[in-house]
C-alpha cells in the first residue's frame, strides 16, 4: 500500500511538473494551471498591446485590422502570433482603450 502511495504522488508530480512547466523558459510556472497563459506568454501580450497603442497615437488613428497586424508585424522586434495579436487587440478593446467599427477598423477611443 505504501508503495502504492509513493507510487501515485510520484505520478501527481510528475504530470503536474509537466502541465506547469513553461516551454520558452523550460521552468515551472503555476500561472499556466491558473490562468492557461505562461508569465512569458502575458508579458509578451502586454508588450504588443502597448506597441499597438503607440502606434495608433503616433501615426493614423484609425486602421483596418490587416494594416495594424502589418504594422506590428514591421515594427514589433519580437516575433508572435495572429492568435497573440488578436488576444492583445480584444485585451485593448476589453480596457475601453481602443474601439472597433463594423468593417474591422481600429481606432483610439476619444477621450
Amino acid at each position: 500500500k505504501q508503495w502504492y502511495q509513493r507510487r501515485v504522488r510520484g505520478l501527481y508530480k510528475e504530470a503536474l511538473k509537466q502541465a506547469a512547466t513553461d516551454p520558452k523558459t523550460g521552468q515551472i510556472d503555476m500561472e499556466i494551471l491558473m490562468t492557461g497563459l505562461s508569465a512569458t506568454s502575458r508579458a509578451k501580450r502586454a508588450e504588443l498591446a502597448k506597441f499597438i497603442m503607440q502606434s495608433l497615437t503616433a501615426g493614423k488613428k484609425t486602421l483596418k485590422m490587416g494594416e495594424l497586424y502589418d504594422l506590428c508585424r514591421e515594427g514589433f522586434t519580437d516575433g508572435f502570433t495572429q492568435p497573440q495579436f488578436e488576444m492583445s487587440v480584444r485585451d485593448l478593446l476589453d480596457e475601453g482603450k481602443i474601439i472597433q467599427t463594423s468593417n474591422r477598423q481600429i481606432r483610439l477611443k476619444d477621450i
